[in-house]
């Protein structure tokens, strides 16, 4: 198997937090640079269909792209450690955490950055309002995870799970571009975000 990848990007970070976790080493990791266009080539597009990554090609020549939908099908091939439920139960609740993490932070963090970063000038037009709408949004959406988190150690169940990876990069993405920070006051996002920090996949997912 081959994994399509980008530094820094957060979708593609996913991935390798997630490899990571699972101690997955027999994926090759080719390296693309956005900046230039390598993810627009003919060849790459005619592999993944859109201009994106990450993308997980397998043995058969099969392409999987869109983050979750990688990191789901390395769960089934890697099933331990878990990290999207074991009961019906569970992954349900995963499920619900890991869309909440998606759409109410990574998403507005990400286009935030967008917007805001000069240097992102170069792949599309900016927005200063789009941005900083979006960066407040996110900030807004990390006060309900305040709340869980001063009642679990992790946002969705006794463990990390891909909720927490979601969760983690989307505001690292914006903290390593933006120099963003969460305000003080939000203490329990504050303790889990250096939990987070001190696992050895935080090392390999940059």
């Amino acid at each position: 198997m081959k994994l399509y990848d980008t530094p820094r990007a957060p979708n593609p970070r996913r991935v390798r937090w997630v490899m990571a976790e699972k101690g997955i080493e027999d994926i090759e990791i080719e390296t693309l640079n956005l900046m230039e266009g390598q993810h627009r080539t003919p060849e790459y597009m005619a592999k993944t269909g859109l201009a994106q990554v990450p993308v997980l090609e397998l043995d058969d020549g099969t392409c999987i792209s869109e983050s979750l939908a990688i990191c789901r099908y390395l769960e089934g091939r890697y099933p331990e450690p878990n990290l999207f439920g074991r009961t019906p139960e569970e992954t349900a609740v995963i499920e619900m955490w890991t869309r909440r993490a998606e759409l109410m932070v990574a998403m507005p963090f990400m286009l935030g950055v967008r917007h805001s970063h000069p240097a992102l000038a170069a792949l599309e037009k900016q927005d200063a309002a789009v941005g900083a709408w979006n960066l407040e949004a996110a900030t807004r959406a990390l006060k309900v995870f305040d709340r869980r988190l001063a009642d679990s150690a992790w946002i969705a169940a006794d463990r990390l799970t891909i909720a927490d990876v979601v969760a983690f990069i989307s505001y690292d993405f914006a903290r390593g571009m933006l120099k963003y920070d969460v305000p003080a006051e939000m203490t329990h996002v504050a303790r889990w975000i250096a939990d987070m920090k001190a696992r050895p996949a935080a090392a390999v997912a940059r």
